[in-house]
């Protein structure tokens, strides 16, 4: 049985390999591990490996990894799961990433809860690339002027566009999603409205980070292949 530090050996080559094949530089596309219904104990020894950055989609058992880590330097928390109106307090208060942002309101509230004294929350605004009933996002058409008006707010820094892709498709589709994605950020940037990086394209999992690596993500979201099937929650 290999242990979360080998898993995390053996992705981490996958990244640098896939990024390699794309002719990308080393380095510009990063891990981020995604710990839902892991408990502290698997995340400290993914910490001991190396790994900084989690994905979070249950905002108390976030919370309760948080407190339980206390002792851990250098973490890097991303909010990765829907974000409710009564839980964007919270989020604001204890998380230095959200990826899941899709409505105006949403990216509101979350800039005027950030505590001034902390740094600019990085966002992502989720977009529905698929076009499934049963996902969160904006679509293609919606996007600029979601980013425009988001753009605005003065705790949050817009840093790009993040998806879920259906992963039931034939690899071909999957991959012009992934490039339909890349191609949304690269018109953002094209927009002198926009303001911030906009130098992150959220996408790819333990399956498909290849295909998402080759079309330009730079963080890919990865759980089963480091931790093993999550449990039921």
């Amino acid at each position: 049985m290999t242990s979360i530090a080998d898993n995390i050996g053996v992705v981490t080559r996958r990244i640098q390999k896939a990024t390699l094949a794309a002719g990308r530089p080393q380095g510009s596309a990063r891990l981020l591990a995604v710990s839902k219904t892991h408990g502290p104990e698997d995340l400290r020894e993914a910490i001991a490996a190396g790994q900084l950055a989690f994905g979070e989609n249950y905002l108390q058992e976030a919370l309760d990894k948080q407190t339980a880590l206390g002792d851990q330097p250098g973490l890097e928390w991303h909010f990765i799961g829907p974000v409710q109106s009564n839980k964007t307090r919270a989020i604001a208060d204890h998380f230095d990433w959200v990826h899941s942002v899709d409505r105006l309101k949403i990216a509101r509230r979350l800039s005027d809860q950030r505590n001034p004294d902390m740094k600019p929350l990085n966002l992502c605004i989720q977009v529905n690339i698929s076009d499934q009933a049963s996902k969160s996002g904006v679509t293609l058409a919606e996007l600029p002027d979601l980013a425009r008006a988001i753009a605005e707010f003065p705790r949050i820094t817009l840093r790009g566009l993040m998806a879920i892709p259906d992963p039931t498709l034939p690899e071909g589709e999957l991959r012009l999603n992934f490039r339909q994605l890349a191609t949304a950020l690269a018109e953002l940037r094209q927009d002198s409205e926009p303001a911030g990086p906009l130098d992150t394209l959220s996408m790819g999992m333990s399956d498909d980070l290849e295909l998402a690596i080759a079309e330009g993500a730079t963080l890919v979201r990865v759980g089963t292949a480091l931790f093993g099937v999550r449990t039921t929650r």
